[in-house]
């Protein structure tokens, strides 16, 4: 028996540990730092690498990064030289998400379909630029800003106003120090996450994120306000493509690199023209996409990360997933991806139906009591038979949650009812 430390603390590393403690090689699931909804939590920050390898080493861990800062600081490199067992890709391999200008130079010299780009890192130079260009754009900041340093433009004013958000008012700090301005691909969008041990790579379950805050994908990019696993528009084929031209050419082009990518890579894809592109990579699994994948499920997750850190992959049986489909609503704080409230008592966990699960994301346990701590607050996540009857099960599971500042978006899985 293995006890696993999982890292972080949002809805993505509650999923993670809710599976993991379902294995029967596993004793103790610890989450650092964890939330009001994980169990055994230990107050260890996830930057704080040294005080992370000390706990998993004293309490013979194998360690699960969940989110990307830790991992965009070497984590899985440090723990590897401390001969501590650990998921995950290296800081170099982490560079597919750290850097979007990394990124974008990968795929442009190993020809994996993306959009066309330009670097910049003069404001000036930036908005001459937009203004020659007969194609809407969308300006990225270079480094890890938590999902928000995305802005899709819809004219050549638009982007000169991104440019001066990023660039110059400096909104993501740092990770904004250069820009990425890129042609606006529009068509249907689509999560593809794959599990690899620097040698093959065995395709997730398809999943579909909603970024956009507000119902029709309106307003502001957020972390995610909801997602659903399988997506319809992911077909055999599709998926056959990605995998082939996307998936597999990243894994090769790395070690080609002498990168190798062991961990989850999770290619954010635009479907135009039955052809798929490459938006961005993140080199995790996404949130909020790792909890209806997790819900369906249905192998021994442990299993498949020691194979991965071990290069064995291709020893382990195709994954195999539940026959239902599972949708996955945010609750989030009124005002995020801004400011929002928070400290707000939350209630209803205890009416929850049995074919959902509630997720804790940005929650903290006071007192006995659960209290809102975040932006993206729960991911209130159900299975069905058909997606009608898992949107259905997941809303009437969410309407049992209450807070004074709850949001969700009510129209979490719909689109993919339109591609029937």
């Amino acid at each position: 028996m293995v006890n696993i430390l999982v890292v972080g603390s949002g809805g993505r590393e509650h999923a993670l540990s809710w599976k993991l403690s379902q294995s029967d090689k596993v004793d103790t699931v610890f989450t650092s730092p964890g939330n009001g909804g994980t169990k055994n939590n230990v107050s260890i920050d996830v930057n704080d690498l040294d005080g992370l390898a000390d706990f998993a080493k004293k309490n013979n861990c194998f360690t699960v990064v969940g989110p990307e800062d830790p991992l965009a600081a070497g984590i899985v490199d440090k723990f590897n030289q401390l001969n501590l067992k650990v998921f995950g890709p290296s800081k170099k391999a982490a560079q597919l998400e750290s850097s979007k200008i990394w990124a974008k130079d990968f795929m442009k010299r190993n020809n994996i379909p993306t959009a066309r780009f330009e670097i910049f890192d003069d404001a000036t130079k930036a908005q001459d630029y937009v203004k020659t260009l007969d194609y809407n754009v969308v300006v990225k900041a270079d480094g890890l800003a938590a999902g928000k340093g995305v802005i899709v433009c819809d004219s050549p004013d638009e982007a000169v106003s991104a440019i001066q958000t990023i660039l110059v008012k400096k909104s993501f700090g740092e990770a904004g120090n250069r820009i990425i301005i890129e042609e606006r691909i529009d068509g249907i969008e689509a999560s593809y996450i794959a599990l690899s041990d620097g040698k093959i790579a065995l395709p997730m379950a398809s999943s579909q994120d909603h970024k956009r805050i507000y119902d029709d994908d309106k307003g502001l990019n957020t972390g995610g306000m909801g997602a659903y696993s399988p997506t319809p528009i992911i077909t055999d084929t599709m998926a056959e493509k990605i995998q082939k031209k996307i998936i597999d050419k990243t894994i090769q082009s790395m070690k080609n690199e002498s990168i190798e990518f062991k961990g989850f890579l999770y290619a954010g894809i635009m479907i135009r023209d039955n052809e798929p592109y490459v938006l961005e990579y993140n080199v995790r699994m996404g949130d909020p996409e790792c909890q209806p994948i997790l819900m369906r499920m249905d192998f021994d997750l442990y299993d498949y990360f020691v194979a991965s850190i071990e290069g064995k992959l291709s020893d382990m049986p195709l994954p195999t997933w539940k026959n239902q489909y599972a949708v996955c609503v945010v609750l989030a704080s009124k005002g995020y991806p801004e400011s929002y409230p928070k400290d707000e008592t939350i209630s209803g966990f205890d009416s929850i139906p049995n074919e959902s699960y509630v997720f804790h994301a940005g929650t903290k346990k006071v007192d006995g009591k659960i209290l809102s701590n975040g932006g993206r607050v729960l991911g209130v996540t159900a299975l069905g038979d058909s997606l009608e009857e898992a949107i259905k099960n997941a809303y009437a599971a969410s309407d049992k949650i209450s807070w004074n500042s709850k949001y969700c978006r009510t129209d979490i899985g719909k689109k993919g009812i339109s591609y029937f």
